[in-house]
């Protein structure tokens, strides 16, 4: 095996998918996947009215490798989505504005609203073509029972039995 190729067989499933309307990355080596959901407790006393707000908050953890003669296109790509997280994605012009994060696709869940918080890359003379890469990301929904609506919707696509549904999906609305 050369440098220019590598163990990868891009036609496998990858394990996450992630992709602001325009530009998607797929990511098929990745060693972990962390979901965290810490939920806000109501004030001691409070009424049983309650606002329609985020009754929690979403983070994951992705750490994984980029291999291959194409990992700097994807340490490139990553950076870029996690600027038009930030900045406003090509999804939110899409949805009118109903979406304004990324969307993450993995075999634990599918979110919408997703900001990168952290990029993390390293390399290391024991690994020369590939570079290990650490994502941390936020769910950052619209206030409002517009977010709470698309939540909904994300609950029923995530109980898709084959992933390869929800990635086919999202490379749809990409090509759209």
């Amino acid at each position: 095996m050369s440098d220019s190729e590598s163990f990868l067989n891009n036609r496998s499933v990858p394990s996450v998918v992630i992709s602001d309307g325009a530009l998607t990355v797929a990511l098929h080596a990745v060693t972990t996947i962390g979901l965290n959901e810490t939920y806000q407790l109501p004030p001691i006393g409070s009424t049983s009215a309650r606002a329609a707000v985020s009754t929690h908050d979403d983070t994951m953890t992705l750490s994984g490798v980029l291999v291959g003669a194409d990992r700097y296109r994807r340490k490139v790509e990553l950076e870029l989505l996690a600027e038009s997280s930030k900045r406003g994605s090509a999804l939110a012009s899409l949805s009118g504005g109903r979406l304004t994060g990324l969307i993450v696709v993995t075999a634990m869940t599918i979110r919408t609203d997703m900001q990168i918080q952290t990029l993390g890359f390293t390399a290391s003379s024991a690994k020369r073509a590939a570079l290990d890469v650490s994502i941390s990301l936020a769910h950052m929904p619209l206030p409002g029972t517009s977010g709470t609506l698309l939540d909904a919707r994300r609950l029923g696509a995530g109980v898709l039995r084959d992933n390869m549904g929800a990635i086919q999906a999202v490379q749809g609305l990409v090509a759209r």
